[in-house]
């Protein structure tokens, strides 16, 4: 059956929960423990990847014949946006197509898992599900300072392939680990991306919805629950009770809270204890001479202009040279060892306090109490316990609800169509042995996420064609069984990447403190404080990776939100993709498009000099990664003339650009705005 569960299998899952205390029959299927199941056998002339038997068996089941493998263009083009956000260069495609060893794709996958793009890229992606901004939100949407050390964190992280568990680790109590490291720390600033209201009507309500927001972000990434549905009540379709969701805020309720103005209140400090100690050292001895030297200037006659003014000078040298601040990063720890009792609100108000609860992790799933002891005696502790429950190799939810992350952004769609909702309202895997094959094999290899990708993208199944089989869409509309590739447009930031990178104005430094590229005048103006937050960064940074794009949650830059770019507000598992108007009209009349076009006929002519049909061939090579076909290459040369003769008709200043290249920059600009631009086969 290749529906959703809907409400009827909703409700049959609530009336076999339980609670967690029946039977294994009882408990619903993502609660029970991750056990490898046996790879399907291999049909005759299968593949030999252990995914594509499941595949292939699912598809034999329902009488489906899958379409042949791309060719060689389109699986170079695919896997480098897959793996980097990046097209590939005409020189890599040329490369790749003549190469006729065996191993040649093989070979590509690994050069691309290996490419520092791949971080920014999954980075990015990661990004979106823990609800990344840079400031707090609301009217003043004030910085959270620091902020980007977290994306840098995160980008690190993909790139040396972090095991899963502890990355997982590291995000939920990195300050309470006993191999701490300055990432594990900065990791912590996951906690703080959420809204934060500067100026609350209720403070106690605004605490208690900050704490939400966490068993939110936590719930949904990692453990693909929407456990917050239970702050007022038991959940209505899952068996998480009440009592669960206070437990687990339990957690979370002794971790310092935001104080208006103070910014440790939400930072965590890197440097070690010694740096500190020696730091505030050498701050006490500047301190004591600059007291004694202004003494001394005190006492000194205003007739003893020189030696004022020696004593000055040596007062403001030591005041400019004293010791460099605390090295800080956007992170969370807890007010100290002791936990105050945390108590049910009863429907969820703040200001109704209820039974005392204890930590715990949700009962249907692990109702044992949580082992609990204060690592460092600064903390409680019990952000770890909960974050090595989430990292066990024994959690059903965690390895499960990863590896179809990974599914779902290579695919367009997850195992599990609604990549944060395991739960029953959630959608119904296509292929859950599959899922549980791959969750257990993330736990055998040590928790790598590259391993993973890397059998992903080897199998057949990632390397089909995008061919039609009226047969097969007759049986299965949604390609759920994926007998096909679905093509899919390119998210935000890989567009405006793209354009970057086909222009040759792409900047590819990495990490640091985020850019901000011009925004349009009448776009600020829209802001309470117009302009507030956004200083203009020069072309040169501009120009670097949508990553590093600064994220204010109330000013997005335009050519990223009007591309689905996600609400920051909340946790985003899967982009939505939209085609309007207003897209076609900015991408075809805005600056950035303009400046983009100039400098991709800029390279036209660097690169293929003034002959039109070198350019249009180059042009093809950058935009699409082929040659045009013969009628294409027509069409270009069409366009570029007739262009052409147009503009030489118009009064043109003297200074200004030939009608040649008015035509090119014109071509320029409609490669960058076609669909096969902006479509992935």
């Amino acid at each position: 059956m290749l529906g959703s569960l809907g409400w009827l299998g909703g409700l049959v899952c609530l009336l076999t929960a339980g609670g967690g205390g029946g039977s294994e029959a009882d408990v619903p299927t993502v609660f029970r423990a991750v056990v490898r199941p046996e790879v399907p056998d291999k049909p005759s002339g299968g593949g030999s990847n252990p995914i594509d038997r499941f595949i292939e068996a699912a598809l034999a089941a329902e009488g489906i014949t899958a379409v042949p493998e791309a060719d060689r263009r389109t699986l170079i083009r695919r896997l480098t946006f897959d793996l980097t956000g990046l097209p590939p260069t005409p020189e890599e495609v040329q490369r790749f197509v003549a190469d006729r060893r065996p191993d040649a794709y093989e070979r590509l996958v690994d050069r691309l898992l290996a490419s520092p793009h791949y971080g920014e890229r999954w980075g990015r992606h990661w990004l979106d599900v823990v609800r990344y901004a840079e400031t707090h939100g609301y009217e003043r949407d004030d910085p959270k300072p620091n902020a980007w050390k977290y994306r840098d964190y995160v980008i690190r992280a993909w790139n040396g392939d972090l095991p899963y568990d502890r990355f997982v680790m590291e995000q939920i109590a990195g300050d309470e680990l006993t191999d701490r490291s300055p990432d594990a720390l900065i990791a912590t600033g996951m906690h703080r991306l959420g809204l934060i209201d500067d100026e609350p009507a209720d403070p106690v309500m605004d605490r208690f919805d900050q704490l939400d927001d966490l068993i939110k972000t936590v719930g949904t990434t990692f453990l693909g629950l929407t456990i917050h549905c239970a702050r007022c009540h038991d959940h209505k379709f899952d068996p998480i009770k009440q009592t669960d969701y206070y437990r687990l805020l339990a957690f979370f309720e002794p971790s310092r809270p935001f104080v208006r103005g103070s910014l440790e209140s939400i930072s965590v400090v890197l440097s070690s204890p010694s740096e500190q100690r020696r730091r505030e050292d050498l701050n006490g001895a500047v301190s004591r001479q600059v007291k004694r030297l202004k003494a001394e200037l005190e006492s000194t006659p205003p007739e003893a202009k020189i030696r004022r003014k020696e004593l000055e000078q040596r007062i403001e040298r030591l005041e400019t040279n004293r010791p460099a601040e605390l090295n800080l990063a956007l992170g969370l720890t807890d007010r100290g060892a002791d936990a105050e009792p945390t108590r049910i609100r009863i429907r969820g108000d703040a200001h109704r306090p209820g039974d005392e609860v204890a930590p715990g992790f949700p009962s249907a799933i692990d109702s044992r109490p949580p082992e609990i002891a204060s690592p460092n005696g600064q903390t409680t502790g019990r952000r770890l316990a909960l974050a090595r429950w989430l990292a066990s190799p024994e959690n059903p939810l965690t390895a499960r609800v990863m590896v179809n992350r990974l599914w779902h952004y290579h695919f367009g769609r997850g195992i599990v169509g609604t990549p944060s909702d395991f739960g029953a309202m959630g959608d119904v895997a296509s292929h859950p042995e599959l899922l549980d094959w791959l969750a257990a094999e993330l736990i055998e290899r040590g928790w790598s996420l590259k391993a993973i990708q890397r059998l992903i993208v080897t199998s057949a199944a990632y390397r089909r064609s995008n061919a039609w089989n009226s047969d097969a869409a007759e049986i299965d509309p949604e390609n759920r069984l994926l007998w096909r590739r679905t093509p899919r447009r390119l998210e935000a930031e890989a567009i405006r990447d793209a354009m970057l990178a086909v222009s040759g104005s792409l900047r590819t430094a990495m990490g640091g403190e985020s850019v901000r590229p011009a925004i349009d005048r009448a776009v600020l103006e829209g802001q309470s404080r117009p302009g507030s937050g956004w200083s203009v960064s020069p072309p040169e940074q501009a120009h670097r990776r949508s990553v590093y794009v600064h994220v204010k949650r109330t000013l997005l830059l335009p050519e990223l939100e009007l591309l689905d770019a996600p609400d920051t507000n909340e946790p985003c598992p899967s982009r939505a993709t939209t085609t309007t108007a207003l897209q076609a009209l900015t991408f075809l009349n805005g600056e950035f498009a303009h400046e983009q076009a100039t400098a991709l006929a800029d390279r036209l002519e660097r690169e293929a000099g003034s002959d039109p049909d070198a350019q249009i061939e180059l042009g093809y090579w950058l935009c699409f990664s082929r040659s045009p076909a013969a009628e294409e290459r027509e069409q270009a040369r069409c366009f570029l003339d007739e262009y052409a003769r147009l503009a030489a008709a118009e009064v043109v200043a003297s200074d200004g650009p030939t009608p040649s290249r008015r035509a090119l920059e014109a071509f320029g600009l409609v490669l960058l705005n076609a669909n096969e631009f902006v479509t992935v086969d």
